[in-house]
């Protein structure tokens, strides 16, 4: 396979957010034609390319050596790329459209008031913390799982939306854009909707006489299902600005959805020529009934202005950036919506990056902000050859990417609480506009490093896992392979003061291809049990007691999906383990930063029964 390494340079661009495919032959002359054509080493010429299939070449792209290069585009895209290469058409592709034998048969009407598992974070609060009746499990039982049922994405390499248990049924969207109802006991299908990629998770909420499945979209734009049976009620778009995009899962209290918008400016800004940047992260409040806005408040009020101009030219914006990139959190007591931002895309940097920010529910006002890591302007080229457009003071890329967490301790008191790349975990007092209660190191952080996606608590305890993920930059793009000798390892914070209770090292990766130790998945928790996941593609339970690891498994397989798709696990990365009625699902595959592809979502339960 060494003499493909080039055959995939023409998709080191940025990804599609459908599924819709680019023409092969296009794609070709403007990306690869000059290597292929040209006979660059290394890069086999047209006639070579055409001995082979185009299975052999999808299969580069797909789960062989041109993985990362390959993730910048769809499916579809990689099947038409195969297809024009090699002039051969693909079989045995499995379609979009779910297989009949895939689809649910019909039953009766769910009960929509059982929701399981709320949203991003289980609760307004973003515990991520189920209790024995509701997870249908204890502590004693989870060295008993096993998988009962595997479902596979269609084409795709990673597996990273967020999932939502309710009324026996399974919420998911896939970077695709389809969002699926399944059956939370058999995986099967009741229902799917096409959008553009989605990560966050599907709310379901009672509005009127109905149950409404909310979502937003790569294209910024909110979708309106009923629950019931996937029909379009409404959509709204958020924001009109190109790179825009709702990443974080949506928010809902008293019949007003709230919105976080974050951006992929951060990487389109690389080329020279970009004019960046101009996107300013913002939360959108919405009617639930209808989709009207309410109210825009953007993370940072100055609207962005022409600045200086770069080496090359090109005319430069600020300020820019804090993007919202998780889902909020809710005071029900104060009437107030907690959110943490991103880091700014340009200079001059703001006071509002990198903070916990609060806003009052009903008029969209800035109550108080707290930043935690100042100038901090970074976009992708800061770690590119060419730096054109890194801004002057270049990171160090310390944003926010985990979910604030509203707790109620044990002294009575509450505590705000996220875990932040730089590697520090920090807890503020919501009652004293953002007073700093603690902090404490878990990572050395990094661009990708320290907690990512976010932790769990049980009132008594954080539970932390640590990524500093490395990556190891691939010398012919701009793609890159994980570090198997860096990141992980999982902590106990207690929720009071913020002193460590325990500490479990990270796994090793040994020869495994394509693994890190990171634990970037969000943490999920039961009494006595919190799951963390790693990009080395194990699941694993961590006794809250001592830290002690009492299960582990081995997502990266392959797998019979009961929708007949080809399944495989991968890596694990993004939202962590959903736990309810007895069972727990996870994701597995993503290929973001060097991890191992994978396509599948697992359903777990005691015994496999």
């Amino acid at each position: 396979m060494k003499r493909l390494l080039r055959v995939i340079l023409l998709i080191s661009g940025l990804a599609s957010t459908t599924a819709l495919a680019q023409d092969g032959g296009a794609i070709f002359l403007d990306r690869c034609a000059g290597c292929h054509d040209g006979g660059l080493d290394r890069a086999p010429s047209r006639a070579s390319l055409g001995e082979m299939s185009a299975e052999r070449v999808l299969a580069a792209m797909e789960t062989g050596p041109m993985i990362s290069m390959a993730s910048g585009r769809s499916a579809a895209d990689r099947r038409a790329i195969a297809e024009f290469i090699t002039g051969k058409k693909l079989t045995g592709v499995i379609p979009d459209a779910p297989l009949p034998q895939a689809m649910c048969p019909a039953g009766p009407s769910p009960d929509f008031s059982k929701i399981l598992w709320e949203g991003w974070g289980q609760n307004k609060s973003n515990t991520r913390f189920q209790d024995t009746k509701r997870a249908g499990m204890t502590a004693d039982q989870v060295p008993r799982l096993k998988v009962k049922w595997a479902f596979g994405f269609p084409g795709e390499q990673t597996s990273n939306g967020a999932i939502t248990l309710a009324g026996g049924r399974l919420f998911v969207g896939s970077p695709a854009g389809k969002v699926y109802s399944l059956d939370a006991v058999t995986g099967c299908i009741h229902w799917y909707f096409q959008a553009a990629a989605i990560r966050g998770a599907v709310r379901i909420e009672r509005v009127g006489s109905g149950y409404i499945a909310f979502f937003g979209d790569n294209t910024a734009t909110v979708y309106a299902l009923d629950a019931s049976t996937g029909k379009l009620l409404w959509k709204a778009k958020v924001d009109d600005y190109p790179q825009a995009r709702v990443t974080g899962s949506i928010a809902f209290h008293n019949g007003r959805l709230y919105v976080p918008l974050a951006s992929g400016e951060e990487v389109a800004s690389v080329p020279a020529t970009y004019e960046c940047c101009r996107f300013r992260g913002s939360v959108v409040s919405l009617d639930a009934a209808t989709g009207k806005q309410i109210w825009k408040t953007y993370t940072i009020e100055d609207v962005p202005h022409p600045t200086t101009k770069n080496k090359s030219g090109t005319q430069l914006w600020g300020p820019s950036g804090a993007p919202v990139w998780s889902a909020p959190a809710i005071d029900t007591k104060l009437n107030v919506l907690y959110v943490t931002t991103g880091n700014n895309y340009s200079d001059p940097p703001t006071n509002m990056s990198n903070a916990f920010i609060a806003i009052d529910m009903k008029s969209g006002k800035l109550l108080w902000s707290q930043q935690m890591t100042e100038k901090d302007a970074y976009v992708s080229a800061c770690r590119l050859p060419d730096k054109t457009n890194c801004p002057a003071t270049n990171g160090p890329d310390f944003d926010f990417s985990s979910s604030p967490i509203l707790v109620s301790l044990p002294n009575g008191k509450r505590a705000l609480i996220a875990g932040q790349k730089s590697g520090m975990v920090h807890a503020l007092d919501p009652d004293q506009r953002g007073k700093i209660l603690w902090q404490t190191r878990v990572g050395q952080g990094g661009t990708m490093g320290g907690v990512q996606w976010g932790s769990a608590t049980d009132g008594t305890n954080i539970y932390v896992a640590n990524s500093d993920i490395g990556r190891i930059m691939l010398t012919y793009s701009t793609s890159t392979d994980a570090d198997p000798k860096r990141g992980g390892g999982m902590y106990a914070l207690r929720a009071a003061d913020g002193k460590q209770v325990w500490y479990a090292p990270p796994a090793q990766c040994g020869d495994r291809p394509r693994c890190s130790p990171a634990q970037s998945a969000a943490v999920s928790a039961i009494p006595g049990a919190a799951f963390s996941a790693a990009v080395d593609g194990h699941l694993r339970a961590y006794s809250t007691v001592d830290g002690k690891v009492i299960w582990d498994f081995d997502t990266e397989q392959t797998y019979k999906t009961v929708n007949g798709v080809p399944g495989r696990g991968g890596s694990i990365d993004g939202p962590g383990a959903v736990i309810g009625g007895g069972m727990l699902y996870i994701n597995s595959g993503y290929v973001a930063a060097g991890g191992a592809p994978g396509n599948v979502l697992l359903g777990f339960s005691v015994d496999g029964k």
